[in-house]
């Protein structure tokens, strides 16, 4: 049936007006786009083109293209100008139209080309059997355990992450030294990417409680022991021979008595009745069994049962302090404090009445003059959410709204995010330029966290361009309400530099969007990196409880199988993350043979053999 010409007309003249507005505000921008690098050049005119694309509802506009059999420009992220050209030139062919010059505009086929050339740029070479990447954070070991970082190359690892928050730059050196030693032994490449600390607010220490240990032997289902826990008397300096339970530093010399069988008694500091038995000595000390919970401090006597021994009585040495999280319910208060104040715990009289809120500190003060009453306040990845029901001149006062039932744990250096606030916390911190200098010498990438405004991007350049470290990758780490509010801004900002990317720091900004908006907020921020041809990193939680636990859930290996849109997927540390890089490897091989970013690949199914 032949189409109405009303109706192309319409078609075509809608098509002109995105076409039109595209260029619009790619003039708008010039001076922008001036500044970028060459090779981001037409990647900021095309996120141009998809943001004036994107300011309009189209949805009628994709159905009357589909009843045509015409491209409903679903897919146009990487190629936008030429997709609406192509459309209309289809639409227009009844009417013979004069073509438009689209010269400047990435094609269809050079779209492909500048994203995969940005991600090799950025990432390294493309991996021999799949299209993505898989970037494994560092934990402290990789500096001690050369062995562990062959293992990791070996299953798969394209890219080491190490986070400038944790460890120092000793440690870092030698996770840095071993890697480089692993991939030149393996001919594996791997880009090494620091995380900078940045403006974190976190919680500030808690106060140190009693000089104790608390060990607990296994209990089945019942309640009654099935196995005893396993404890190393020693030496204060004396390491375990193998990974045990509890360890309760003693004399040498009166260690040295001691044999297999022997039986040691005390009584705990709830005044209960307990007992160690000696099963094996080592080298540098014994292991012995405990049946039955025991609360053992500092000074604890121990005594031997055993007539002919020389000297029977002891004492248990010097241990750490443990330290008590914070107990909060709903409707409790706490004491957020400027001042470094070790936290602790709310007092209460005899009647229950609170004496004394709970208090802790924020790792950055700066905040408080930022604040305002009623606004949002949340801890510990939003576990604990609370409302600031005072600002003072140095403490905020809080409510609690929402935690578990029977009380949720704040601990030291838990994350706080303030959602509602506008923390205008722009540049690099005195921290943060420290690592900067170490990152140049040593990393291939430099990954911005809490980035919210274009400023801080443009005050790291110009840290680079100080230091001279030209070919120092760039990443902006997207997990704040505002620097996802910002994203085209902060991504033309990127593109002055080369290469560049982007991480979907997905834990924090679910906490800041609300976890009900992030399917909706990271779909969006894929679209934008792909009309900018820039690479994407999936990151935070993929394959999880896999990688601390031993064993994925089905959710988690959905996620891992929607994670193949991205350029690369991160996965954090845990014992496990050696099977979780494996089993990552072979979600990715398969779903690249069934989906290419958005675009469903049209295979053979096995299924359709009837």
């Amino acid at each position: 049936m032949q189409p109405d010409k009303k109706k192309l007309d319409e078609l075509i003249t809608q098509l002109e007006t995105l076409q039109d507005e595209a260029k619009l505000l790619e003039k708008k921008f010039a001076a922008v786009i001036k500044k970028t690098h060459p090779s981001f050049r037409k990647s900021a005119r095309n996120l141009l083109h998809y943001l004036a694309l994107r300011k309009h509802d189209i949805r009628a506009l994709q159905e009357s293209l589909a009843e045509l059999g015409l491209s409903s420009l679903g897919r146009a992220e990487g190629h936008v100008m030429a997709s609406l050209q192509a459309v209309y030139h289809n639409l227009a062919f009844l009417k013979a139209p004069q073509k438009r010059n689209s010269n400047n505009n990435a094609s269809f086929r050079e779209s492909r080309e500048l994203l995969a050339k940005n991600t090799q740029a950025l990432l390294g070479p493309k991996p021999e059997k799949r299209h993505t990447r898989i970037m494994v954070t560092c934990s402290s070991e990789f500096a001690t355990n050369y062995d562990l970082i062959c293992r990791l190359l070996k299953a798969g690892m394209d890219c080491a992450r190490i986070n400038c928050a944790h460890d120092d730059q000793e440690t870092w050196a030698s996770m840095i030294k071993n890697i480089r030693q692993a991939e030149k032994e393996m001919k594996v490449p791997c880009k090494i990417l620091m995380d900078l600390m940045g403006p974190k607010l976190r919680t500030g220490p808690l106060a140190p409680g009693p000089k104790l240990v608390v060990i607990q032997p296994v209990k089945d289902l019942l309640g009654k022991t099935s196995s005893p826990a396993k404890v190393w008397l020693a030496p204060a300096n004396a390491a375990p021979p193998l990974p045990l339970d509890a360890a309760l530093p003693l004399p040498a010399a009166w260690l040295a008595q001691l044999q297999e069988g022997d039986k040691l008694t005390f009584k705990d500091t709830r005044g209960r009745k307990r007992s160690l038995t000696i099963v094996r000595k080592e080298k540098d000390g014994l292991i012995a069994h405990l049946f039955k919970t025991s609360y053992i401090a500092t000074g604890t006597q121990l005594f031997l049962k055993d007539e002919a021994a020389t000297k029977r009585f002891t004492t248990v040495g010097e241990l750490s302090p443990i330290v008590l999280p914070i107990l909060l319910k709903q409707g409790d208060f706490l004491e957020l404090t400027r001042e470094p104040i070790p936290g602790e715990p709310a007092l209460y009289d005899a009647s229950g009445h609170t004496v004394k809120s709970a208090h802790i500190s924020c790792t950055l003060p700066e905040v408080f003059s930022l604040v305002k009453a009623n606004e949002t306040i949340l801890f510990d990845d939003g576990k604990i959410e609370g409302v600031i029901d005072k600002v003072r001149k140095n403490s905020l006062l809080i409510k609690i709204t929402n935690a578990r039932a029977k009380g949720s744990k704040l601990r030291a250096d838990a994350g706080i995010n303030l959602p509602e606030s506008k923390l205008a916390l722009e540049g690099l911190t005195e921290k943060d330029k420290e690592d900067v200098a170490f990152i140049c010498r040593h990393a291939d990438i430099v990954n911005l966290s809490f980035v919210n405004d274009t400023s801080t991007v443009e005050a790291l350049q110009a840290e680079l361009a100080r230091l001279k470290a030209k070919k120092l990758a760039i990443m902006l780490k997207i997990e704040t309400k505002e620097g996802f509010k910002n994203l085209p801004r902060l991504l033309l900002a990127s593109m002055q530099s080369y290469p560049a990317g982007i991480m979907i720091a997905r834990g924090d900004l679910a906490v800041e969007c609300g976890w009900q908006r992030l399917a909706e907020v990271q779909e969006e921020i894929l679209w934008l990196c792909e009309a900018a041809h820039m690479p994407v990193v999936w990151a935070t939680q993929v394959l999880e409880s896999l990688a601390k636990k031993g064993r994925p859930s089905r959710a988690e290996i959905t996620d891992a199988a929607m994670s193949q849109r991205a350029d690369c997927v991160m996965l954090n540390k845990g014992p496990f993350v050696i099977q979780a890089i494996e089993l990552l490897d072979e979600i990715l091989q398969r779903m690249q043979e069934h989906q290419n970013k958005k675009t469903s690949m049209l295979r053979s199914l096995h299924v359709s053999d009837m």
